[in-house]
């Protein structure tokens, strides 16, 4: 099991981004959580096996199709067992 912490930065509020992202960790069998960050960026937390996570890594490059992603920020971190994936308040980045 491994753990990706993302930013994605670029056209990703009001765009469904979250709500896809759920939807799509939902579907790769991913654990973890997205919200939206108020500098305009949206976080996310990835844990699973590591091609799941990689996958939705990868499709955080892209996001939905109303979405105009500029970059990603990874970073690896300490898996701490999640289960489910939910959609989180705002809160505060990296």
């Amino acid at each position: 099991m491994i753990r990706r912490r993302v930013v994605v930065s670029g056209e990703v509020h009001g765009v469904f981004f979250r709500d896809t992202c759920r939807r799509t960790a939902d579907q790769f069998g991913v654990a973890g959580w997205v919200r939206n960050v108020p500098d305009g960026t949206v976080e996310a937390v990835f844990e699973g096996e590591p091609e799941r996570v990689q996958k939705l890594v990868d499709w955080a490059h892209q996001g939905p199709p109303l979405a105009t992603v500029d970059a990603v920020a990874v970073r690896e971190e300490e898996p701490e067992g999640l289960t489910g994936f939910e959609i989180r308040s705002t809160s505060g980045g990296f």
